[in-house]
C-alpha cells in the first residue's frame, strides 16, 4: 500500500508501514466473542481481566456494556462471563463453576495449547520450565495447570536460579507473546546447563508474534524512528519496541495511539516505522498515520514479511447458543482467511 503526499511541499520523509501488524486471530475471536454476546445476551456481560491487552478495546467494550472485573468473584452468582484471551488457571474454572457462572472461554486456543502440553509433560513426571514474565495473566494461567511442576524463567539472566529435580526430565515451555530472540537465548543457556532439555512439540510463540517481529526487523534498519502502537501491559507491543532497537532503529517508542505522539521525536529523522500490537485495531494505525501526515511523513510504503490467512472459530459456548437463537455464527469472514475450529478443552 502507498499514500503518496506529492501535493505538499512541507513533506518531510515517508513512513514504513509493518504488514502484518494489529490484530490476530486469537485476539479477533476474544473480542467478537465479547461483541456478540453483548448482541446476544444484552448487558452486562462480564469479562475477567481485560479481554484483550488494549485501552481502546477494553473502554469501547465497556462503553457497550462490558463489565471488567479481576476475579469470579466480583460476579453475581449466576452471571454470564468470559474468560480472555489470555488463558485461565483450573482454579478460576472451579470457582467460576462454584457461583454457577455461565461461562464463555475466549481463550486464544494458541495459548490452550500451551495449557495442554503443560499438563501432559506434568503427568509424565517432568520439571517445566515456562519461559515468560511472572504476573502475566497468560503465565498464571498456564503455571496454574501444574504449579508443582512448573517454574517460571523471567530472562536469560534467570537461569542460573533453575533448580530441577532431575537434569534428565527437563522439558521448557513458553509464554505465546514473547521475543523469540530473547526466548531462543533463554533456551540456550538452558541447555547448556541441563543437556537433555526437552523441546515442546511446536513452536509456543505464536505466528502472529512472530511476524510481527520479523517485519519491524525488516524495516527497523532503515528507520529514524519506530512507533509500535499498543498499550503498556502488552507484552508482543512491548517486545516490538525492543526488537525494533536491536534490528537498528536510531530510536523507538511505544504509543496507545496518535495523540501521545511528541513531534520532537522526529528532529533530523526522514523515515518513520509503524508497526501494531496483536491487539490493537487498525483504527488507531490510521491515527497514527493521519497524525504523521500532519507533521509531514506523508508518503507510506507497506513493508510485508508475510500474509496471515487464519481465522479461530467463536468459543463452543457462544456458537451454540447463537445457532440456538437461529444466528448461527454471523461472525464475517475476512477476505482470504481459512476457518480452523480450535476449541479450548
Amino acid at each position: 500500500m502507498t499514500l503518496t503526499a506529492t501535493d505538499r511541499p512541507d513533506v518531510r520523509g515517508r513512513v514504513l508501514l509493518a504488514a502484518p501488524r494489529g490484530y490476530c486471530a486469537g485476539v479477533d475471536r476474544a473480542v467478537v466473542a465479547v461483541e456478540k454476546a453483548l448482541d446476544h445476551y444484552g448487558a452486562p456481560v462480564y469479562v475477567r481481566k481485560e479481554i484483550v491487552h488494549n485501552k481502546y478495546v477494553v473502554e469501547t467494550l465497556a462503553a457497550r456494556g462490558a463489565v471488567f472485573v479481576d476475579e469470579t468473584d466480583e460476579v453475581p452468582e449466576g452471571a454470564r462471563l468470559v474468560f480472555s484471551a489470555h488463558g485461565v488457571s483450573p482454579a478460576v474454572r472451579a470457582s467460576a463453576e462454584a457461583r454457577s457462572l455461565q461461562t464463555i472461554d475466549a481463550t486464544c486456543p494458541l495459548v490452550t495449547k500451551v495449557h495442554k502440553e503443560a499438563v501432559r509433560f506434568a503427568s509424565d513426571d517432568f520439571d517445566i520450565l515456562l519461559i515468560g514474565h511472572d504476573g502475566h495473566e497468560e503465565v498464571e494461567g498456564t503455571q496454574g495447570e501444574a504449579p508443582e511442576h512448573i517454574q517460571v524463567v523471567n530472562s536469560p539472566d534467570a537461569v542460573d536460579d533453575v533448580v530441577v529435580r532431575d537434569p534428565e526430565r527437563v522439558v521448557w515451555i513458553s509464554q505465546t507473546t514473547l521475543s523469540v530472540d530473547e526466548t531462543m537465548e533463554t533456551v540456550r543457556r538452558l541447555r547448556e546447563r541441563f543437556p537433555h532439555l526437552q523441546d515442546p512439540p511446536s513452536d509456543d510463540i505464536c505466528y502472529a508474534t512472530q511476524n510481527r517481529q520479523v517485519a519491524v526487523k525488516k524495516l527497523a534498519p532503515q528507520c529514524d524512528v519506530v512507533l509500535t502502537v499498543g498499550s503498556a501491559n502488552s507484552s508482543n507491543s512491548v517486545r516490538l519496541v525492543e526488537v525494533a532497537l536491536d534490528a537498528g532503529a536510531r530510536s523507538s517508542y511505544r504509543i496507545d495511539g496518535a495523540d501521545e505522539i511528541d513531534p520532537a521525536w522526529f528532529a533530523g529523522a526522514s523515515t518513520v516505522g509503524v508497526t501494531s500490537g496483536a491487539s490493537v485495531p487498525e483504527v488507531l494505525v490510521d491515527a497514527v498515520l493521519a497524525r504523521l501526515a500532519e507533521l509531514g511523513y506523508g508518503d507510506v510504503e507497506e513493508v510485508r514479511t508475510a500474509t496471515e490467512d487464519l481465522m479461530f472459530s467463536l468459543p463452543r459456548e457462544l456458537r451454540a447458543d447463537l445457532k440456538a437463537g437461529g444466528a448461527g455464527d454471523p461472525r464475517p469472514r475476512r477476505d482470504g482467511r481459512r476457518a480452523l475450529s480450535v476449541q479450548p478443552v
